[in-house]
């Protein structure tokens, strides 16, 4: 499956994002043949993480989230780690991104904690979900439904639990981002 003319945006926080979780589906879409920007906060670089609590490798954000719009990109990847994730959550631009490419009908892949961000984003309710065990309340408590599973694909979105469900993860949101826009995604937002 290709992704080549592509253009698939990946979440990378100030601190705190785990490390295979943006590692590894960047790589995955961008062996596909997909062009992948990296979007934060501000421009510069930043610090992973690995297992919350171990520092790890540093990255560079391509774009600061104030010169990006969804309308930019085909797709988009959130990854985990609890720090990471609810900074961005914690972040109104952001918040608007992630919400933008639900209105657009566009597909997006997210792991671990990162649902954490659709939650804020409004975008759970009548969905169907996964994600790392302690955010299972908060999606509930959101209107969605969380299931332990590998991998689940919703109309578009794409979920994983943790960094073991990476290689289903990466395979599925390659196929969601092959296929592109679903109708049904602008319900949720």
């Amino acid at each position: 499956m290709t992704l080549a003319g592509k253009k698939i945006a990946i979440l990378l926080a100030p601190r705190g994002t785990e490390e295979p979780e943006f590692v590894e589906p960047k790589h995955a879409v961008e062996a596909a043949g997909a062009s992948v920007i990296v979007i934060g906060v501000e421009a510069g670089e930043v610090k992973t993480v690995n297992n919350d609590l171990e520092p790890g490798s540093s990255f560079s954000i391509d774009k600061a989230i104030t010169d990006v719009s969804a309308s930019d990109f085909d797709g988009l990847i959130i990854p985990g780690g609890s720090v990471g994730a609810d900074t961005l959550r914690g972040n109104a631009q952001i918040v608007s991104f992630v919400h933008d490419f639900f209105a657009q009908q566009k597909p997006v892949g997210v792991i671990c904690h990162g649902p954490w961000i659709l939650v804020e984003a409004d975008v759970v309710t009548g969905r169907t979900l996964t994600s790392y065990p302690t955010v299972s309340t908060d999606i509930r408590n959101a209107g969605g439904t969380w299931v332990d599973q590998e991998v689940v694909t919703d109309k578009g979105l794409v979920t994983s639990r943790t960094p073991d469900d990476l290689p289903a993860f990466c395979a599925k949101i390659i196929e969601e981002f092959a296929e592109g826009q679903h109708p049904a995604q602008a319900r949720s937002a």
